[in-house]
């Protein structure tokens, strides 16, 4: 069949979708594909807003929850709205499928009161080792940044006070850094040169080799762990601790999808319902008559 792998060229080359997303993406509409028992880019044409539905009950039945459940058929409405766009179909049978309803989850972030601090890399005898790690959780914490645009940080997009950021769908921004951050960034590059080891990316294991996303969630993962008891513990959270640490401190909204890089409001809302527990706990505290 020709018409999945053109929509496969078309989240790379013209959405730009990361490397994940396109692999979710093609798990994901194979999987459609043959629980609709298609074979062929003719039946992909033929496929009603029943066959949708029937997917969707599949998926229920199979005990899927319905966040992953929504992820799926997201996938599934963008192939056919692609396919609509390039004249491959005259109807899309998504538009008449609707999402599941599903519990809003807060994001879990880490509270202020349980910010690591230098001893829990103690353990860490590698002087390398050691900053890599330090650098990589304050970067997450102090900037925000997504784990991918982490470990593709270049040395070179690093100043003294801002770093150059690529984000999603090759979209820039620029984020301001502390004088302290900035230091360690240039002790560690400093260790870098001390160690031979030459990279265009600003972190890279001793051996030359670039970091992974599984490294760096493990790492992240371990420290936090350490240091917190948050039941999830990795990259995403300490986005989620920068943006509501931000909130709670007086940022606006406005600034922090900016450093953020989110391209909607809405994405950058969510964090408003972690802060009202600050400004619930503010007003106990100072209104005369607010205490609970």
């Amino acid at each position: 069949m020709q018409l999945p792998e053109d929509f496969m060229d078309y989240l790379v080359h013209e959405k730009r979708f990361s490397e994940h997303t396109v692999i979710a993406y093609r798990k994901d509409l194979t999987d459609f594909l043959e629980i609709a028992a298609v074979t062929s880019d003719q039946e992909i044409r033929e496929l009603t807003h029943r066959d949708l539905r029937a997917y969707l009950v599949a998926l229920v039945e199979s005990g899927l929850e319905n966040t992953s459940v929504n992820r799926k058929l997201s996938c599934i409405k963008t192939f056919f709205r692609f396919l609509r766009q390039k004249g491959h179909c005259e109807i899309n049978p998504a538009t008449k499928v609707k999402s599941l309803k599903q519990k809003k989850v807060l994001p879990q972030f880490v509270p202020e009161t349980q910010l690591w601090n230098s001893s829990v890399f103690d353990e860490v005898e590698d002087p390398y080792a050691r900053s890599m790690d330090e650098l990589m959780l304050e970067l997450f914490y102090q900037t925000g940044i997504r784990q991918s645009e982490l470990i593709n940080l270049k040395e070179k997009d690093v100043s003294n006070t801002q770093i150059k950021v690529l984000g999603k769908r090759n979209k820039e921004r620029i984020i301001p850094i502390s004088g302290k951050l900035s230091s360690a960034i240039s002790k560690f590059i400093n260790l870098k040169e001390v160690e031979a080891v030459k990279s265009e990316f600003l972190f890279i294991l001793k051996t030359g080799k670039k970091l992974t996303p599984g490294f760096v969630y493990r790492k992240v993962n371990y420290y936090l762990g350490k240091a917190t008891n948050l039941s999830k513990k990795s990259p995403h959270v300490l986005r989620h601790t920068f943006a509501t640490h931000m909130l709670n401190n007086g940022a606006s909204l406005e600034s922090i999808k900016s450093l953020l890089g989110h391209v909607d409001l809405s994405a950058t809302q969510i964090y408003t319902h972690n802060s009202f527990a600050q400004i619930k706990s503010i007003y106990n505290q100072s209104h005369p008559r607010g205490v609970s």
